[in-house]
């Protein structure tokens, strides 16, 4: 079962993963949580170090949808300026929106990576479909009241992982 909450890969921050180190990897496509993933959960918009992170991907010719839980308001704001297609209200970490999002890029399970901030969301529910997964630091310290509860049942989790050595990075 915990196989299920264990990444791919780990992360800093979104910016630290390369167009290069993605295509040596096979990877074609990007499916992003938006939230405490891209940017703060309260910030409208990308930061211009996240948008130009945006136009290495898309330069290297890698397709990024945007997958969150959050309203269409909230997303659409977000992701239309950067030209970002989305799914709102994906209801992670059921699988449907990942599905959405792969037929969206017209890619393969392999050709794709799933890079989020909450192994209960985005990394749980990128596995279940089998889909490689990034976690990554979340970029704000605060969160809303459903995302708390989830990073406390996160915390646990990780530290059983720790435990049976199947995790190796410092948060």
């Amino acid at each position: 079962m915990l196989h299920y909450f264990l990444p791919s890969q780990f992360a800093k921050r979104v910016i630290d993963i390369t167009p290069d180190e993605l295509k040596q990897k096979g990877v074609k496509g990007i499916i992003t949580d938006l939230d405490n993933t891209l940017v703060e959960w309260d910030r409208p918009s990308a930061t211009p170090e996240l948008a130009a992170w945006f136009d290495a991907m898309k330069q290297a010719g890698i397709k990024v949808v945007i997958v969150s839980n959050n309203n269409q308001q909230r997303v659409q704001s977000f992701a239309e300026p950067l030209g970002i297609p989305f799914i709102f209200e994906a209801r992670k970490p059921l699988t449907r929106a990942f599905l959405q999002a792969l037929k969206m890029m017209e890619l393969k399970k392999e050709e794709v990576v799933v890079i989020g901030d909450q192994l209960l969301t985005d990394v749980l529910g990128g596995n279940r479909l089998g889909l490689n997964t990034i976690l990554v630091v979340p970029v704000a310290q605060t969160d809303g009241l459903w995302t708390r509860f989830n990073r406390k049942m996160e915390r646990r989790i990780l530290k059983v992982m720790r435990k049976k050595g199947m995790i190796y990075w410092e948060e």
